[in-house]
This record gives structure tokens, sequence and C-alpha cells, in this order.
């Protein structure tokens, strides 16, 4: 069972999604904040496997959210639902350690699919915003290239392992080690490349084209 915090200063629109996730077998929603700071209090209370966040709230909105949730220490999936395919929010929403963004227009089988596909590791983004990623990826992660040569044996096996959307435990199982090990590899890699989610680090992969 996939557990869900849902984060939108939208009573409606949350419950409209919550009503939405409940029909589907394996999915369940554990919580609802209509603030960012409520969102800090019920993640660290509840400890989702998932946090869905919209990026337009009043007072501390997505991106401050999503920066506070990753400094707090929580590492599982936070995926943004929102209505601004911009630029700036793409990449701001990248860059503070989102594994994935959807836009609110996104169908309803769609957004089922891709919590699932998210709830495993795969990065997941709305198919019309893969140049932003990718191009913002490009623009601030130009010398990471570099940072390549930093990482063992064992990291880049790990990093070609998230792009290609593997998760923890399909790597551990693969590659024979133990689940929390993939982990520590998987926290390493990010950290010397200069990345702050999987999914920055899969469209980094395929943008540069490392392991071609």
């Amino acid at each position: 069972m996939i557990s869900i915090l849902l984060v939108d200063d939208h009573p409606m629109l949350r419950q409209g999604v919550a009503q939405l996730i409940e029909l589907e077998e394996g999915l369940m929603v554990v919580g609802q904040a209509g603030s960012g700071e409520e969102a800090l209090h019920l993640a660290a209370q509840l400890d989702p496997d998932m946090v869905l966040l919209d990026l337009n709230m009043q007072g501390m909105n997505g991106i401050a959210t999503l920066q506070a949730l990753r400094e707090q220490g929580f590492n599982a999936c936070v995926m943004v639902f929102t209505v601004s395919d911009q630029h700036d929010d793409v990449v701001a929403a990248l860059r503070a350690g989102a594994d994935g963004y959807l836009l609110k227009d996104t169908e309803p089988e769609v957004l089922l699919q891709s919590i699932k596909a998210a709830s495993q590791g795969q990065p997941v983004f709305s198919p019309q915003l893969a140049r932003v990623l990718a191009s913002g990826v490009r623009d601030q992660k130009a010398d990471s290239a570099e940072r390549m040569g930093e990482l063992t044996g064992r990291e880049a096996q790990i990093l070609q392992c998230i792009a290609q959307g593997k998760t923890n435990k399909r790597i551990a199982r693969e590659l024979a080690i133990a689940e929390a090990t993939v982990k520590v590899h998987v926290k390493n890699t990010l950290k010397k490349l200069g990345l702050r989610s999987r999914v920055e680090a899969a469209v980094w992969v395929l943008e540069n084209r490392v392991f071609e």
C-alpha cells in the first residue's frame, strides 16, 4: 500500500484528488495539508511514501515547502502536481529535489499510473516538460561530466540503474547488495554529481549521453 500526503491550498481540489486515489487499489491518502507549514508537520508525523505537492500556494509556496522537507530529512518521493509549466518553476522544483512533475491537466488514469511509477523510483514528469527539464539540468550542471571521475565503479553502476528507472530494491537484487547499501550509494552519487534527486540524475544522464 502506497501512502500519500496531499498538499494543496484548494480544499475542493484536494478532496477530488483524494477520492480518485482512494478508488485505486494499492494507493491510500493518509493526510491532507492546506499549507506548507502543515505539510511539514504531517510529513514528519505520518512518514508517507509520497507527497503530492502543489507549487502555487499562499504563504509558504511549494518550492519552499519542498526545500524544507528535504532539509528536515524527508527522503521519500515528492511529486509536484501543479498548473504551472513555466521553465523557472520546473527547474526550481527539480533543483529543490522533486522526484517528478505533473501538470494538473493530466488525465486521471495517467496520474494514478504516474504515482505508482514514482513510488517505485522511476522519474515521472509530463511529456511536454521533457525539454524544459533537460535544458534546466544542462544549464545548471554543465560541469557535472568532470565529476563522473569522482564516482567509484559501484556508484557509476548505481547511476546507470537510476537512469534506467530501476528501484532501490531491484538495484539491490541485480547487484547482489543490501537495499540499505543501495540507498547509501544513491545518496553519495547524487552528492558527488551535485544533483538533488533521482529524476534530475536520470534526465542528466540521458541529456549528456553519459553511458553511450
